[in-house]
């Protein structure tokens, strides 16, 4: 097949039916560096190879974040994080940076978790179950348990949980820019700034009352001698918010949807559990909630042979680069069994995400959990995908859980 001159692949049609596998092949063999035209969004290097992608992630001083991490901001402005937010900085600020808000990501944190984890997903299948095993599973199962998680990490009272799920829902759209007819960009632009306004007046409660909290450790940590100001604190928070919420949220439902029409892998799972991490990944590799990330070229330079200018942006397509045929064994093939499984959902370098261990962990208790309580899943409805160039995801997934 060739590929029509005109295709845009930051055009969120592109992904509302479904994935573009075929253009992305396409282009791995043919274009693997393709200068995207001008459409949705300005002109950019596209790179759908997994060892360009690779290049990209662990070069920083050639690839700067700073100038936005995703499709979507102005090339001229910026990004208005920049520097602060800890995706949109760059050496020597970002690894600073990291180590604050990787203070909460440790091992001891992931363990106490844990039971957290398990009983909350307990109680989101319990719930369903009782309501006689029919459910849309993005809205009453997989986006509300990332959301409680990283609202505990945060400081967020269990009794206004409930409250910053409505919220983050209606400000992120699930990474959906068409949203739902029901939510009006106002009330998207309300629901965020009282989401600011939320983290603006926690973070000065925990300056008062320090808290085993993230906001705590954001509020009194000291970067080259200076404490964080609250803007960093706010964008720092919103950050995770998304982050700590859409990675979750959109692999766990991909990941049904795969085994659902898949019967037979699920049935392994419940046969053999110790399969659940090995398929966990594969859920990742084949979700790749993050479609992509931008990097702007800092100097004149190269991939793959192709010049790249100084100036010039270039987007990472994670989720081609973990269908790339070099890297993995017959890719447009969901494989629970799959190993060893290198993909890159969660990037690479210093750039890698934090929150990785805490998104493994939930999703590996959630299919550990469903196992064992269900013996099928069902789909019911229509499948809505997201509307986006930038997040890989399901709006609506009806099923049901028969036990």
């Amino acid at each position: 097949m060739g590929l029509p001159s005109e295709v845009d692949l930051a055009d969120p049609d592109l992904y509302a039916e479904g994935d573009p596998d075929a253009e992305w092949a396409w282009l791995r063999a043919h274009r693997p560096v393709y200068r995207n035209p001008a459409g949705a969004t300005a002109e950019f290097w596209a790179l759908t190879r997994y060892r360009d992608a690779l290049q990209v992630y662990r070069d920083p001083s050639t690839f700067s974040s700073e100038r936005g991490m995703v499709l979507g901001v102005d090339p001229v402005a910026g990004d208005p994080a920049a520097g602060r937010m800890l995706v949109v900085t760059d050496p020597p600020r970002h690894p600073k940076l990291r180590r604050i808000v990787s203070g909460i990501f440790v091992p001891r944190t992931m363990h106490r978790l844990e039971g957290r984890v398990r009983s909350l997903v307990d109680q989101l299948l319990h719930r369903v179950v009782d309501g006689a095993g029919r459910c849309d599973f993005v809205n009453d199962v997989a986006a509300r348990l990332p959301v409680a998680i990283i609202c505990e990490l945060l400081g967020v009272p269990a009794d206004e949980q409930d409250w910053m799920y409505h919220l983050t829902s209606t400000a992120f759209g699930g990474g959906d820019p068409a949203g739902s007819a029901e939510v009006s960009a106002v009330e998207r632009a309300e629901a965020y700034g009282d989401i600011l306004l939320y983290y603006g007046e926690l973070a000065a409660e925990r300056r008062r009352r320090p808290g085993d909290d993230l906001v705590t450790l954001l509020v009194h940590a000291d970067l080259d001698g200076e404490p964080l100001d609250v803007e960093d604190v706010l964008v720092n928070c919103t950050n995770l918010i998304i982050g700590g919420n859409e990675t979750t949220r959109h692999a766990a439902s991909g990941g049904l949807l795969a085994l659902a029409q898949r019967p037979e892998l699920w049935r392994r799972l419940r046969e053999t559990p110790t399969a659940v991490p090995t398929a966990v990944e594969e859920v990742l590799r084949w979700t790749t909630p993050g479609m992509h990330v931008l990097r702007t070229a800092t100097r004149d330079t190269e991939i793959g042979g192709v010049p790249i200018r100084a100036g010039e942006r270039v987007v990472v397509w994670n989720a081609a680069a973990n269908r790339d045929e070099d890297v993995f064994a017959d890719p447009q093939r969901f494989d629970i069994d799959r190993s060893p499984n290198r993909h890159i959902a969660f990037g690479q370098g210093g750039h890698h995400c934090l929150g990785a261990a805490l998104a493994r962990l939930e999703l590996t208790i959630l299919f550990e959990e469903m196992a064992k309580q269900v013996t099928n899943v069902r789909l019911t409805g229509p499948v809505r995908r997201v509307r986006s160039c930038v997040l890989r995801g399901i709006r609506a997934l009806p099923v049901e859980l028969v036990t």
